[in-house]
């Protein structure tokens, strides 16, 4: 799939109105709906545009249509006639379908990688910057059995879940999404810039923001609509009471789709975003077949999303014009209420083996590292509690503590406590 070829005239005037102060997407959809692309709309008369959608509306296109935008088209050409890159506006064929349900679709979106994967059904898995090594662990683990199962998973490419989470999709051979508050030049945070490559290489990289646009705080809440608007559903990892993850949930619920929450500790202030989403009815989730099952998908019903022979271009032979539909009402309460697909037949095994080889069983802890986790729990706990639990004198403690980091089964966070890592074996 490639995005609409645009003239310098058609992208100057893209970018001008979507630039322009007080032109919201709703009375814009309705400006392009009733004249046809966005050089036409800027060729009418105020009277004419302020009866199709209002004084305010029209005062916002008159603006845009005096706007010097002469020194952001010639970067934004360059920019998309590199490969990869494309531009894909609202009245697109390629603009992604489940946006245009959406309210407030973003104008024009920049995009780096397969446009494909706009078009398929995904999932987003996101989560705390700030994770814990089990929280790490978990969004992996389901960004791999999800995207192994043929969805595509949508992110924010931030620290701790999101950057899990791709990480996951792309070990499993699947596909990404990474929905970014910058510009589509800029990667942050920049120790994710090789991360950035692999996505935008094997996945999608998009945001709604101009080229060279930085970070900013205001613009995450933005970008985590769009996260909630492209996918069938969010699932929430790790969040504590006031988090990102849960406006992205939020908003996922106003537009219909499906909200899922990993349960943890009583005692964890990163579980306490996830108990507060099933509370007002998310789907308490412990695994990826629980997700799956709600979206009517079998969990080896569909090999992972694979890339295709190539990388969508900035033009195309495609041309013409669509009709942008209205935007559709959206509920206001969390719905356990599975979305249907058609099943996939599962296909059929390589003839390899007639069976696979049994795999050694992992050694059993010894008796003091398993009784050290056993007094661990599932809550973290400081090295004199842990002491007092298991009576251990120093030396046989630290012994342990050591064992059981060396295994996997704990980690160390900040301020000196520990506190348990499942350990998940994968035999691929």
């Amino acid at each position: 799939m490639q995005a609409r070829s645009m003239t310098p005239a058609t992208l100057g005037a893209w970018l001008a109105l979507a630039g322009a102060p007080g032109l919201g997407p709703p009375a814009l959809r309705t400006l392009i709906a009733a004249f046809g692309n966005a050089q036409a709309l800027l060729a009418q008369s105020f009277d004419t545009l302020a009866q199709a959608a209002g004084d305010e509306a029209a005062q916002a296109v008159a603006t845009a249509a005096r706007a010097d935008i002469r020194e952001q088209l010639e970067r934004t050409c360059a920019w998309a006639a590199l490969p990869g890159n494309a531009l894909v506006a609202l009245d697109d064929p390629a603009y992604p379908p489940a946006l245009l349900t959406m309210h407030d679709p973003p104008p024009l979106l920049y995009a780096c990688g397969q446009l494909e994967w706009l078009h398929a059904p995904s999932v987003a898995i996101v989560g705390s910057r700030g994770a814990t090594p089990q929280g790490i662990d978990d969004a992996s683990h389901f960004a791999r059995e999800l995207a192994g199962s043929g969805l595509v998973v949508v992110s924010g490419l931030a620290l701790g879940v999101d950057a899990a989470a791709h990480r996951g999709a792309l070990a499993a051979g699947g596909a990404t999404v990474a929905v970014v508050g910058t510009g589509a030049d800029l990667v942050y945070p920049a120790r994710h810039r090789a991360l950035a490559h692999e996505i935008a290489a094997r996945g999608t990289i998009v945001s709604e923001w101009p080229l060279g646009t930085p970070a900013k705080p205001s613009h995450f809440p933005q970008r985590n609509r769009l996260i909630a608007g492209m996918t069938k559903g969010v699932l929430v990892v790790e969040a504590a009471l006031r988090s990102g993850s849960l406006i992205t949930a939020r908003l996922a619920n106003e537009m219909g789709r499906d909200v899922f929450a990993i349960p943890g500790s009583i005692h964890a202030p990163l579980s306490r975003g996830c108990h507060q989403l099933i509370k007002d009815g998310a789907m308490l989730t412990e695994t990826p077949q629980d997700v799956l099952d709600a979206l009517g998908l079998a969990q080896s019903a569909a090999a992972p999303a694979r890339a295709p022979g190539s990388p969508a271009q900035c033009r195309s032979a495609r041309t013409g014009a669509r009709a942008v539909p209205a935007a559709t009402p959206t509920p206001t309460a969390i719905s356990r209420k599975p979305v249907r697909s058609p099943q996939r037949q599962p296909a059929e095994p390589l003839p390899l083996f007639d069976t696979q080889p049994a795999l050694p069983s992992p050694a059993p802890l010894s008796a003091n590292a398993a009784r050290l986790l056993e007094a661990l729990g599932h809550a973290p706990a400081a090295l004199e509690i842990l002491a007092a639990r298991t009576e251990m004198d120093s030396a046989t403690l630290q012994g342990a503590l050591l064992e059981l980091e060396l295994r996997g089964h704990l980690a160390v966070l900040p301020g000196g406590r520990y506190v348990r890592h499942t350990v998940r074996h994968n035999h691929d």
